[in-house]
């Protein structure tokens, strides 16, 4: 099994560093390259071609949002983990609308670090629960009145949007099992249906589309 392929993007070079150093200790793991700004990061990633990009979001000349904007929109691009100092940043909402598959702060412990990149790398969105309610709360501030319901989900199934609607409250594959009853075999082939339905990335993208499908209503206070 080929080592998974790291690009550091981040403007503090000692922070590159002790990222490099960790992912380059780490069986299964090789950093491919370092970017000190967004536009180093799009061009990498264009040479490099890695797995996955540890994108810093506050970068010089191309910020992380729109590196990661322009690096997502390449057929076959890498998975991009957003990372931050505050998990309040009104960034998140952006980056994973521009098509980051997870969000990190740079304070996580070592052991989280390399387990999301794994995470993301295998197709799977990192949206911890705190980016979740954040998501909610921005939805719920961006919500259109009248907006028209199910919008975007033309060839859903009825089940579909119920493991959607699941997905976008939070729940893990194994809690929807529970919740539905089913095996965990059907719910990935539920996820499967509805990433190759809505052309959504990794289960961030399917977060995004269920509300923005007007499928789940964000709870207004």
């Amino acid at each position: 099994m080929n080592d998974i392929r790291v690009l550091v993007a981040d403007d503090q070079a000692l922070l590159r560093g002790s990222f490099r150093v960790l992912i380059d200790t780490t069986p299964g793991l090789t950093t491919v390259g370092e970017a000190a700004d967004g536009a180093e990061a799009v061009e990498l990633t264009r040479q490099e071609r890695p797995d996955v990009v540890l994108m810093d979001v506050r970068m010089p000349r191309l910020d992380g949002i729109e590196a990661t904007r322009q690096i997502c929109a390449a057929d076959g691009g890498p998975r991009v983990l957003i990372l931050t100092m505050f998990d309040l940043d009104d960034s998140v909402y952006a980056a994973l609308r521009a098509g980051a598959s997870g969000f990190l702060l740079k304070d996580v412990p070592p052991v989280e670090l390399l387990q999301a990149i794994r995470v993301v790398a295998a197709g799977e969105g990192l949206l911890a629960p705190s980016v979740t309610r954040r998501l909610i709360a921005e939805f719920a501030r961006l919500a259109e009145p009248g907006q028209s319901p199910l919008a975007g989900l033309d060839g859903v199934t009825d089940r579909e949007r119920e493991v959607l609607s699941l997905i976008a409250r939070g729940l893990s594959n194994k809690e929807i099992c529970d919740h539905l009853h089913v095996g965990h075999g059907t719910v990935k082939t539920h996820i499967g249906h509805l990433l190759a339905k809505l052309h959504a990335r990794d289960r961030a993208q399917l977060v995004i589309a269920a509300y923005e499908s007007n499928l789940v209503q964000p709870r207004r206070r």
